[in-house]
């Protein structure tokens, strides 16, 4: 059973598989493999003979005659037939990089100090302290810590601050 292809896409899809065929035969690019080749005549038939090269209407659009995937597959090896690649390249494995001689150098903390500095390192360090800039009244050194002080903040206005002085 064929599906309502387009007839203008029937032909170009069937012109680009036989320009491919052909450019192939031209020897201008690397020889297609066997399985290239037989990928190409087996589409070339099923689209002469059901109008499409594919059934299931997940891989591609119903009015379209190659999928998603055969489409993709005959431009590579279109290209590859007009000698534009050198064929299907693969990637290289992740560690095939040549490794670098250059190792990195690690700071030790302790080899800049002197022995004096460091026995002040070693020293266990208490927890953090609140330092008043300014010296204690004799009524907040009564009072805890926890407790905010009692005295308001005394507010000064300082004169040239507007432009109507």
């Amino acid at each position: 059973m064929s599906r309502d292809v387009d007839e203008r896409k029937k032909r170009k899809a069937l012109r680009k598989l036989r320009k491919a065929a052909e450019l192939a035969e031209q020897g201008l690019g690397p020889p297609l493999s066997d399985w290239e080749r037989e990928f190409l005549e087996e589409v070339e038939a099923r689209i002469e003979k059901y109008g499409s090269a594919f059934h299931d209407p997940e891989k591609g659009a119903s009015d379209e005659p190659l999928s998603v995937l055969q489409s993709v597959k005959l431009k590579e090896i279109d290209k590859k037939a007009r000698g534009k690649r050198g064929g299907f390249n693969q990637r290289k494995p992740l560690g095939s990089k040549k490794k670098s001689s250059f190792t990195p150098r690690i700071r030790q903390v302790d080899e800049d100090l002197e022995e004096d500095d460091a026995k002040e390192v070693s020293l266990p360090m208490a927890g953090p302290k609140l330092v008043s800039t300014t010296a204690p009244k004799a009524e907040e050194a009564t009072q805890s810590p926890h407790k905010s002080p009692k005295a308001r903040p005394v507010l000064r206005v300082i004169k040239g601050g507007t432009a109507n002085d």
